[in-house]
């Protein structure tokens, strides 16, 4: 009696694809006023992202973190992010958890369309975000978040160049 049993996937195209958009990067940016809830004030940030593969290249992890200032350089708050993105072949799409120090959880869905990757939150929770990364060019990326409140329009809360770390 011969048995068998699963084999794992392997890494194909939608990965080679994905990780153009995970590239090791530092940035500079603005979190624009009430970007970080009602009343908050706009904000400097300057941060960086570190990426590796896991699982034989089946999914990127991320580990990114930021800190953020007022206009007269006063230090906020330091944010981490742990992020963990790839291929769900069930699915038929991209997807993505992330995971960061202020105790916040998402699970999101994802697409590239050339030099844009997008990924959105998954299902309908109240706040729902939107995630954008740009290719501009071989060293630099432009990144966007966006929310939604309760079913509300979606508006910008932070928005970074990111330079390719060499």
């Amino acid at each position: 009696m011969t048995i068998t049993s699963p084999q794992p996937i392997r890494a194909g195209e939608e990965m080679r694809r994905l990780a153009r958009f995970h590239r090791d990067v530092r940035w500079t940016g603005t979190v624009r006023a009430g970007g970080m809830g009602p009343g908050s004030p706009e904000m400097t940030a300057i941060g960086e992202g570190r990426h590796h593969t896991i699982q034989n290249g089946l999914w990127i992890v991320g580990d990114y973190q930021q800190d953020q200032y007022l206009a007269d350089e006063t230090f906020v708050q330091h944010w981490e992010l742990h992020w963990v993105a790839g291929w769900d072949p069930q699915a038929g799409e991209y997807r993505a958890s992330a995971a960061d120090n202020y105790g916040h959880l998402e699970l999101l869905a994802g697409s590239i369309d050339g030099r844009l990757l997008t990924f959105r939150s998954i299902g309908n929770p109240p706040v729902r975000l939107q995630l954008f990364w740009h290719i501009v060019d071989d060293n630099t990326m432009t990144w966007r978040n966006e929310i939604s409140v309760d079913g509300g329009a979606f508006q910008l809360v932070e928005r970074y160049d990111c330079t390719t770390i060499r």
